[in-house]
């Protein structure tokens, strides 16, 4: 379910309070269950869940939703490794931690293969691009011959947008027997 807020006379929904509730809980609920579990572990079980509520909410105003969520998610994880070493100072936790990528600095990451230099990042809900639903044009119709260039260039422009791993083999009304 989506609230609306008002924004040049247009109504673009968001993500709605119960749904950010339910996503962070559930977050809370993972890091919780897994207190002694290994860095790279827990960056395993939360990539999922934060990759795909991101992706779900990325046509909405999520921009400043993803960024409040990727705080307080840091402030979990700030306290679940806090809660790991009790007697180490704050220095030290972030050194084990949280790395600096780029121009980034704490990077919750871990790696996985240390021979090979192949760290594991958290996925950072604020990373993902907004993407806008474009509208079908009115009167437009996938049946209609007439109307085969418009659809053609269209599912052409959504492709270069679309990830590789979430395309969807044609199964339309112009797919190709």
């Amino acid at each position: 379910m989506a609230s609306l807020s008002v924004h040049n006379n247009v109504a673009p929904p968001k993500p709605s309070k119960q749904s950010i509730q339910s996503h962070l809980k559930k977050v809370k609920e993972i890091i919780k269950a897994n207190k002694a579990t290994k860095q790279v572990h827990l960056i395993g079980y939360l990539n999922p869940v934060l990759r795909g509520w991101a992706n779900y909410h990325r046509h909405a105003v999520a921009k400043r939703t993803f960024a409040r969520n990727d705080s307080q998610i840091w402030f979990m994880l700030w306290q679940w490794a806090r809660r790991r070493h009790p007697n180490k100072g704050a220095r030290w936790v972030k050194a084990k931690y949280f790395t600096t990528q780029k121009s980034r600095d704490w990077v919750f990451a871990a790696m996985v293969d240390v021979r090979k230099k192949q760290p594991l990042t958290l996925f950072l809900e604020g990373s993902t691009p907004i993407k806008r639903h474009v509208k079908i044009r009115m009167g437009a119709n996938p049946h209609n011959p007439v109307w085969r260039p418009y659809f053609e260039a269209r599912k052409k422009q959504m492709m270069k947008s679309t990830p590789k791993c979430f395309r969807v083999l044609e199964q339309g009304a112009f797919a190709e027997a």
